[in-house]
């Protein structure tokens, strides 16, 4: 049974950093590509980063080019994203995700996690 656990939420202030970890089982970690995905209320659930299963590329969407960093340690089967200046609108609940491709679309990733709420406030 495949397992995506998030940790590492919380309620912040703006300007704060957050690290959130995604714990992975049931899977072969390392020929996944993970990935970072948020929702907001009221909004569709969108990309965040991605990182790639064997050399680490990643790819970032515009809205936190320069803030967040991905990164995953195979040997513990965890991705992370490093969520530094947090602002009021990156509140939303993150989620974790597992592709076998490279796309950003959320239909392209098979596995998600249950997701952990980040709020910012201003």
């Amino acid at each position: 049974q495949v397992q995506l656990v998030e940790s590492g939420g919380g309620l912040v202030q703006g300007g704060d950093s957050l690290r959130l970890s995604c714990a992975a089982s049931g899977i072969f970690f390392g020929a996944y590509a993970m990935a970072w995905f948020r929702q907001a209320p009221g909004k569709e659930r969108e990309f965040v980063a991605r990182i790639s299963w064997r050399l680490g590329i990643t790819r970032y969407a515009d809205f936190v080019k320069g803030r967040f960093t991905i990164s995953r340690d195979n040997a513990k089967n965890t991705v992370y994203l490093q969520m530094n200046g947090l602002k009021p609108e990156d509140t939303a609940i993150y989620y974790c995700a597992a592709s076998q491709g490279l796309g950003v679309q959320v239909y392209e990733y098979d596995f998600w996690g249950q997701g952990t709420q980040v709020t910012v406030s201003s």
